[in-house]
């Protein structure tokens, strides 16, 4: 996966595992207080980068709160297929990263600090860049859910790489029981940047309520699939141009967990207020692209079973209600003869929705939802047993 030139780049003129020359281009780190660092970072208005957008300042209070010493670990496990922004940031520059971890974990007077990357990974890199910090690596499985927060601290703990308990907080009880923060690679590496340049920096770019740059990875039918840094609230089509995108119908926004946005559509803005409408959010920065030669209901038929089989199988909405969902999508995309079939995957992805023990089911629903609306018409030729997509007969 390629990086591509882009008129804001922030987080990839790097210079790999060169510490010398890092600091050359960067500065030293600071040693700043706890206080100061949030005081900053809460100024700059910097969420978090891993998908869920949540106010950084606010999910770094709540663990420093404490009295016990935390545990600090950077998330760089990207368990979405479609996503590869972590691992080029660790590639390009490994020591922004490793900037924010080092200065929040002395801030914190963190317990132990960790970076998780997964074992199919190349963490060349970054393992030798660690070699100068007071850093542990850690090269755990991967997987869909392997991310999510407890999922990691599981694992870490000598576990699997399943969800916990959804009831008890890692930010009270993680990692060796202790109070974990658990931030993204991209949201470390801003931290280290906010921590040298100030907030008054950071906002410089990006919209006034979502001030920075983000990292995308774009895919699909593009000319140039790759990494591009954009800022925050710059527009669809805007993002998606480094890519050059051919005969779009509507760009997959945030992922396997995400929602479609159709080609029609592709000036909205990336922010949460713009893209509310489609269901849709920035998430991790997946932007995929779909063309006209390609059956958007085989392309979420075979995510959905993807999705099915990644589960936590912890709760009837995976055990039951996923499985069910994408084996009738399948049909469906099959040109089987039921005009009973969308109501069906309609009303299943209701019925997980809000009921999982982690957020797995929500996001899946999300997608099959989003797939039949916005691909209505192929919906209704495809019961007909008709696709507009392969222009010919797909069932007698």
């Amino acid at each position: 996966m390629s990086t591509m030139t882009d008129t804001t780049r922030r987080l990839l003129d790097g210079t790999g595992a060169d510490h010398d020359a890092h600091v050359a281009l960067h500065g030293d780190l600071p040693r700043i207080s706890l206080e100061t660092v949030l005081a900053e970072i809460r100024r700059s208005g910097l969420t978090g980068r891993g998908g869920a957008g949540f106010p950084t300042a606010v999910k770094v209070r709540a663990v420093a709160a404490s009295r016990r010493r935390p545990v600090l670990v950077g998330n760089a496990i990207e368990g979405e297929p479609l996503s590869h922004k972590d691992a080029v940031l660790l590639a390009r520059s490994p020591h922004l990263v490793l900037d924010g971890l080092e200065l929040l974990g002395r801030a914190m007077r963190a317990r132990r600090v960790v970076l998780a990357v997964t074992r199919d990974q190349d963490a060349t890199t970054v393992a030798a860049a660690c070699l100068t910090r007071r850093i542990e690596l850690a090269e755990l499985e991967g997987g869909f859910v392997a991310g999510q927060e407890t999922a990691l601290v599981n694992q870490l703990d000598g576990g699997e790489a399943l969800p916990r308990d959804p009831f008890t907080r890692v930010s009270d009880s993680g990692v060796d029981g202790r109070p974990t923060l658990v931030l993204n690679a991209e949201t470390l590496a801003q931290v280290g940047l906010v921590a040298r340049h100030g907030a008054t920096w950071f906002r410089s770019t990006g919209a006034d309520d979502d001030p920075g740059t983000s990292l995308f990875t774009i895919g699909g039918a593009v000319l140039r699939a790759g990494v591009v840094e954009a800022a925050r609230g710059s527009r669809l089509e805007e993002v998606l141009a480094p890519a050059q995108p051919r005969d779009a119908t509507a760009v997959l926004v945030g992922g396997f967990h995400g929602a479609w946005v159709p080609a029609t559509e592709l000036g909205v803005r990336l922010t949460a207020r713009d893209l509310a409408p489609f269901r849709a959010s920035v998430g991790a920065g997946v932007l995929h692209v779909l063309d006209d030669r390609t059956c958007p209901l085989v392309f979420a038929a075979d995510v959905a079973d993807y999705l099915a089989g990644e589960s936590a199988r912890q709760c009837g909405p995976c055990l039951n209600g996923l499985p069910r969902m994408a084996t009738d999508l399948g049909r469906l995309a099959a040109g089987a003869r039921d005009a009973t079939l969308p109501g069906d995957i309609l009303r299943m992805s209701r019925l997980v929705n809000g009921r999982g023990a982690c957020g797995h089911p929500d996001g899946s629903a999300r997608f099959v939802a989003s797939t039949l609306d916005v691909f209505r018409g192929h919906v209704a030729a495809h019961v007909e047993g008709w696709c507009p997509s392969a222009q010919r007969r797909i069932a007698s």
